[in-house]
């Protein structure tokens, strides 16, 4: 009898150690893209749509998916007052370009503009079946030796800066909840 309670007890306290399947849940937090939000340079508290907007990023040849459509370059194209973009986990910078009013017929309204986000990152470990998460800090503006910036901007096709502005909200980026930067148009 005895030996029979023992296995049982071995064997239930056998059952309770066992762990959940190495399923990562979808709701679990993982790399944060950088969330950009966009405004009216004129009225700076109205949130407003970009146009056409395709973000390339730098060695890639199309650009960031912003939709899943069907009918291809759409997918790459946003109007909305807010993107998500990826970082680069391997490099502490990531270089996009922004076009404006991406495949208009009428060239001479296209217009980009090229911005390299700076930053630092750290691996966090989330668990066994999610693995490691990337999260970012862009870099503060210092006047130190060599000086640094979150961002450098730069006129890609020579014909004018269509951000007029850009500015830091939130400069560590850890959850896809909230605004990190502002684009003022």
């Amino acid at each position: 009898m005895r030996k029979i309670i023992s296995v049982l007890l071995l064997f239930t306290f056998g059952l309770s150690s066992c762990e959940k399947d190495d399923i990562c849940d979808p709701n679990t937090p993982t790399t944060p893209r950088l969330i950009i939000e966009f405004f009216d340079a004129n009225n700076p508290s109205v949130a407003k749509a970009v146009t056409n907007l395709k973000v390339i990023g730098d060695g890639m040849t199309e650009g960031i998916i912003f939709n899943e459509s069907a009918t291809g370059e759409a997918k790459y194209l946003t109007n909305g007052t807010k993107v998500a973009i990826p970082l680069r986990t391997d490099a502490d910078f990531s270089t996009f370009t922004f076009i404006l009013d991406s495949g208009n017929e009428n060239t001479a309204a296209i217009n980009s503009d090229k911005v390299r986000f700076n930053y630092t990152r750290q691996n966090l470990y989330v668990s066994r079946a999610c693995g490691f998460k990337t999260i970012f800090a862009l870099d503060p503006l210092s006047d130190g030796i060599p000086p640094t910036s979150p961002f450098i901007k730069s006129d890609s096709d020579g014909k004018g800066f269509w951000m007029t502005q850009i500015y830091v909200k939130k400069y560590n980026i850890e959850l896809e909840n909230e605004t990190h930067i502002q684009i003022f148009f």
